[in-house]
This record gives C-alpha cells, sequence and structure tokens, in this order.
C-alpha cells in the first residue's frame, strides 16, 4: 500500500506536515460545532489509497478557504487497500456501503450526509474539488442541480479523457439524452456535480451502477427542476491501474437506460409510422392491384403492409408496457398521459377490444375456409383467396397482442393504483 503521508494530487505532492497545517481542527473541518451543515462532499471509494487523501485534502481547502460549513464523507464500497483507515486519519467521515455498485455507494453517503447540498464527484483526483465553490452560487440561488461541464467553457486537461470519450463517446451519448429528455446541459454524463438533498429525495433513485449518474439528471430534467451547469477542469487521473469505468460497456449501459425511460422516441412513433404505412399500403391492395406512378402494388405489397402493421403494433404495446413499468418500478418519473390511460384503459375494455379485432380476422379467415368447402376443399385460385387469408391474419394477431397486453396492463395497474393510493 503506498504510504498515506506522501500522495501525489492534482497539483503538488503532500509530503507529511503537521495536522495543524494538512487537516485543521475536524470541528473546522465538519463544520458541525457551528451550526447545520450547508454542504456535504460525498466521495465514493473502491481501492483508491493512491489517490484519496489528495481528494479529501481538496475538498477541506474548499471549504476552509471559502468559510463553507461542511463536510467530507467517504462512502467506501468494500475497499482492500487501506482507502478506509486514509479517510478515517484525514478526517472525512466513513461511510460502508456492503451493495458493490457505483450507485449503490453514492446512494449510502448521500443518505448520511448531513449537509443542505451534496457535491459528488469521483475519487481518483480527476476532479479538483477546489472548483466545487463555484456549484454553491448557483445552490443558494434556488438551483436545484447543479452539473459539472467539461466542455465549451470547461477544461480537459491532456491525457485527462480518452480520445473515444471525448470526441465519441461523451458528445453521442449527451447529444442522445438532450434530445431525448430535453436536459438543458453540454456534458449530461458529467459525475461531479451538485445538487440539493431535497431534490435527492423527491427523485427516489433506483439504479445501482453507472446508471445512477444518467438517472439522476433525466429525472430531475422531467421533473420540471431547476438546472444549471457551471465549467470545470478534468483533470488525468492519479491511479496506477485500470479506471473502474469501462467506456464501452459502460456507455452501452448509459444509452440502453436512456433508450428504456423513452420507449416514445425508441418505440412508439416508430411502430405508429409503421402502422400508418401498413394501413396505407394495405387499404390500396386489399381488394386488387393498383398503380401508383406506374408502379404495380399487389399481394407482395398486401404481404408487406400485413407485416408493417404487426410489428409496428407489437412496437407500440411493449412501448406502452415499458412505460408502465418504468413509472411502477419508480424507475422513470410519473406521466400525466400515464396517468390517464390508467383512468380510462379497463381490462374489460383491452379484452373487448381485443376480442372483437380477433373475431373480425377469424371471420374473414373462416369466410375463406366456407368458399373452400363449397369447392370441396380442392385448388383455389391463390392471387384471390390469399388477400382475406392475409387481412384475416392482420386482424387475429394484433387482436390476440391487445387480449394478452390488456392482462398485463392490468397487472401494472394495480401496481400503480396502489403506490399512488400511499
Amino acid at each position: 500500500m503506498p504510504n498515506p503521508d506522501t500522495i501525489q494530487t492534482n497539483s503538488a505532492v503532500l509530503t507529511d506536515l503537521p495536522p495543524a497545517q494538512i487537516e485543521g481542527k475536524p470541528s473546522d473541518r465538519a463544520g458541525a460545532t457551528t451550526g447545520g451543515v450547508e454542504i456535504s462532499f460525498v466521495l465514493p471509494c473502491l481501492n483508491e489509497a493512491r489517490t484519496l487523501k489528495g481528494c479529501i485534502e481538496a475538498c477541506f481547502e474548499c471549504i476552509n478557504t471559502h468559510g463553507l460549513n461542511g463536510e467530507v464523507v467517504i462512502s467506501d464500497n468494500g475497499s482492500t487497500d487501506g482507502s478506509q483507515e486514509i479517510a478515517v486519519a484525514c478526517g472525512a467521515r466513513l461511510v460502508h456501503a456492503p451493495a458493490r455498485g457505483y450507485g449503490n455507494a453514492l446512494m449510502a453517503g448521500i443518505n448520511a450526509a448531513k449537509g443542505k447540498y451534496c457535491v459528488i464527484g469521483d475519487s481518483d483526483l480527476s476532479c479538483d474539488y477546489r472548483e466545487a465553490i463555484r456549484f454553491v452560487p448557483k445552490l443558494r440561488e434556488g438551483y436545484d442541480l447543479v452539473m459539472g461541464t467539461r466542455f465549451g467553457e470547461g477544461t480537459i486537461l491532456p491525457g485527462a479523457m480518452p480520445w473515444k470519450n471525448r470526441y465519441i463517446g461523451n458528445p453521442i451519448l449527451s447529444g442522445i439524452g438532450r434530445f431525448l429528455f430535453g436536459c438543458p446541459v453540454r456534458d449530461f454524463h458529467c459525475g461531479y456535480r451538485a445538487f440539493t438533498k431535497d431534490l435527492y429525495y423527491s427523485l427516489n433513485l433506483q439504479t445501482t451502477g453507472m446508471e445512477f449518474a444518467s438517472e439522476m439528471v433525466i429525472k430531475a430534467t422531467l421533473k420540471g427542476s431547476k438546472i444549471t451547469q457551471v465549467p470545470l477542469t478534468l483533470h488525468k487521473d492519479g491511479r496506477d491501474r485500470a479506471p473502474h469505468l469501462r467506456p464501452w460497456r459502460d456507455g452501452w449501459r448509459h444509452l440502453r437506460f436512456m433508450l428504456m425511460l423513452s420507449p416514445r422516441w425508441t418505440l412508439f412513433f416508430p411502430g405508429v409510422a409503421l402502422v400508418l404505412l401498413g394501413l396505407i399500403l394495405g387499404a390500396l391492395t386489399v381488394f386488387g392491384t393498383t398503380v401508383v406512378a406506374g408502379i404495380s402494388l399487389d399481394v407482395h405489397t398486401l404481404l408487406a403492409a400485413s407485416l408493417f402493421i404487426i410489428v409496428g403494433y407489437m412496437w407500440i404495446t411493449t412501448a406502452a408496457a415499458m412505460r408502465i413499468f418504468s413509472l411502477t418500478s419508480e424507475i422513470g418519473p410519473p406521466g400525466p398521459i400515464v396517468d390517464k390511460m390508467f383512468k380510462y384503459f379497463t381490462l374489460e375494455r383491452g379484452l373487448i377490444a381485443g376480442i372483437a379485432t380477433t373475431i373480425g380476422g377469424v371471420a374473414t379467415i373462416g369466410w375463406l375456409l366456407w368458399v373452400w368447402a363449397k369447392k370441396d376443399f380442392g385448388p383455389l385460385d391463390l392471387h384471390n383467396t390469399i388477400r382475406p387469408m392475409i387481412t384475416g391474419a392482420t386482424l387475429v394477431a394484433p387482436g390476440m397482442q391487445t387480449v394478452l397486453m390488456s392482462v398485463i396492463y392490468s397487472m401494472m395497474g394495480i401496481r400503480h393504483r396502489s403506490g399512488t393510493a400511499k
């Protein structure tokens, strides 16, 4: 284990100075004896012995230099390299987070924090916590969430961010986040941020891994919280090992999570477009050949129209199921459209609609069987008889889908209503 008294920081090497010169008196550093704690620095930690002391020092320097009433909370996620002892020796308050995961560690630390505001970031010296003072005026102005931004007016020092993160991952994921949810920040996935404890409690965050950072921004945005950003500097981390972050794996996890919380863009609207296209093509070909701009649309087009309608309807119903699940699981924020759907949708109405559509499809296929029976089940004119067969199958598939999804929606609705009744 490295010597905790000689730890490299972003700008210098802290040597073994007397406690009064580096740590200060515990009462001054915690700010707990002069009234309520205003700001809590909450740092997740997993085997960060090489860099943890420098981070804690920077936090306390920010507190003392600017006369803040603050504390430093280290939420340890099971370190085995002496990080826990370093945290205590440096005057931080140690919290144990037994469940592994970035989100678990942060939630344990934030729950234990005493401050009105929380500042979170990494424990690898990539964040200069002396810059955290930039968050404070915004929080005092009434902002609920203040994001750090490393792009634009922010600074990324040489070697601090791999090129694929800087020019591919972060810009693309941030752009997708802004498009899907309308979040007013440039650096959507910056983990260095500050927020009010009231906002944290109101969001009821659920994710336990790296998605925690995305969930906070998304739910705060959709909740209508006051959000702003301040420029910060990203330093090269001081680790002598690979970071916990895995760019491709964790990037996909963030993207997957954002898509799951926005099924209207990923499934619902594309599904509606497919259904409308299928209905138009079906209307043109269900009774015979139609020529459009010199192009003959016939039975093959009708078959394609059937496919569009069935697949599009599957996307629409799946999008509704995903949205309901995120609501009932408290992953996503409640929405007025979903509440209205629960108000007007009932299992009985869904069953009636699904069964009626299915009966229409079965009746169409039954008529075809009757025609076949009149010919003693002999050869049929495929060109003409295939149309009612396709039409009937197209009605049966969404009809049965409606019946099955009605049962699932009803089960989810029971959980939703029981949750809102609390």
